[in-house]
């Protein structure tokens, strides 16, 4: 019997987790193991909900950079987050797990959308739940959707995978070898450090509604499992 540290959770996965090492479109092996993860967590009776990012497919600044309205380029990434929840979703429940793709666009035909008592329901049900199409307005990150669902469903914790980072440091490890890695911050730190872990309005609304937040590295399997349990691994951000 796996001991659950907490009970339900928003899942937050950037676009580029899925792409593995290409950095771009989606790594079937990588997809089968995060939805490995993900089945192995709601099997505990952990209740969880899940929103994916993009920017594997498509990036709004690299549409902004090209000179295209901003608008028009974060309606792109909108849907590229669509298409990523279907392809987890599909991981999903090949191998047993019913799942529901929400969107805040609604488009009927691909999935339903997204309501808060619904999305409540389903994850009661132990369905898990993937919010997709971002908070459906320009100018907001997935990371600020994550932030607004988790307070929106009453999640006990985001937990944010990342892709080659094992938590929050002081520095870029890459560039810099002297960066320390934190293991626990409050949200004070992060804005007042300007550290970059979430944009100012995802980490504002953390702040404000007390969601822990747990950055840790999808590339070592277990890893949500461990979240979820509440062993130490990456960093935890909590409180003022």
């Amino acid at each position: 019997m796996t001991t659950k540290h907490y009970r339900r959770v928003v899942l937050k996965l950037s676009g580029e987790a899925l792409s593995g090492k290409e950095g771009f479109g989606i790594d079937p092996s990588v997809m089968h193991s995060i939805a490995t993860q993900v089945r192995d967590v709601a099997e505990s009776g952990v209740e969880v909900a899940v929103v994916v990012g993009g920017g594997n497919i498509w990036r709004g600044k690299v549409g902004s950079e090209m000179g295209m309205d901003r608008t028009t380029a974060d309606y792109m990434g909108m849907l590229a987050t669509v298409m990523n929840s279907l392809a987890l979703q599909d991981s999903l429940e090949q191998i047993g797990i019913p799942t529901r793709v929400q969107t805040s666009i609604e488009m009927r035909q691909v999935a339903e959308p997204y309501i808060r008592r619904k999305a409540i329901r389903h994850l009661e049900k132990k369905r898990v739940v993937i919010f997709a199409a971002g908070i459906g307005n320009p100018y907001f990150s997935t990371d600020t959707t994550a932030a607004l669902r988790a307070a929106e469903v009453e999640a006990d914790v985001i937990l944010m995978a990342k892709n080659n980072v094992d938590g929050v440091y002081s520095d870029d490890p890459k560039v810099n070898k002297e960066a320390t890695k934190y293991d626990h911050l409050s949200y004070k730190d992060v804005l007042n450090e300007e550290l970059g872990v979430m944009d100012l309005t995802a980490s504002t609304l953390c702040m404000d509604n007390d969601i822990p937040l747990v950055v840790f590295s999808i590339t070592e399997e277990g890893n949500i499992m461990r979240a979820v349990k509440g062993e130490t691994i990456g960093t935890t951000i909590r409180g003022k």
